[in-house]
């Protein structure tokens, strides 16, 4: 009985491609998912917390044979995490491919309908945000939309640089 809970039912090579399938598929998907989507969690940790969630759901319910199973996969995920944020940190070219660049959403207090519509943001959307910043006035303000989803409101000076 304690060997059907604690010892791997299932191959673990076979636990370790499956989450690397599925968390590089899953990531890849929201990384060209426009940001708003995915709101203020990076990608990488979005998919950790829905994928965890269901491995370690599994491995507690006992739909997998072990709690081993279960760990595995949850270890594979956590580590694919981490390896494309390290990445990402050492070489510039993996950083293009696993963060989003800022995208600029007004710009000398003009919005850029071009980003806008990459990010699928109405102007109604913008100025939710934008008010939630405390302030309505356009022609003050430069607006980014973080890597991470998160809107930066910059307030330019008389000069015209923020």
């Amino acid at each position: 009985m304690w060997n059907d809970v604690f010892l791997p039912g299932t191959p673990v090579l076979e636990i370790f491609i499956r989450g690397t399938v599925v968390y590089l598929a899953i990531f890849f998907m929201l990384r060209f998912t426009p940001r708003r989507e995915v709101g203020s969690f990076s990608t990488t940790n979005l998919i950790v917390i829905v994928i965890i969630a269901d491995a370690a759901q599994n491995a507690m319910a006992g739909e997998y044979h072990s709690i081993s199973d279960g760990l595995l996969l949850v270890a594979t995920i956590v580590g694919w995490s981490i390896v494309l944020d390290a990445a990402a940190f050492r070489w510039p070219a993996v950083a293009r491919i696993v963060k989003p660049p800022p995208r600029v959403l007004v710009r000398n207090g003009r919005p850029d309908r071009r980003n806008l519509r990459r990010e699928l943001i109405t102007e109604d959307e913008l100025m939710a945000h934008l008010r939630e910043q405390g302030t309505e006035e356009l022609s003050e303000l430069d607006v980014v939309l973080e890597p991470d989803g998160r809107v930066s409101v910059h307030k330019r000076d008389e000069a015209g640089q923020a």
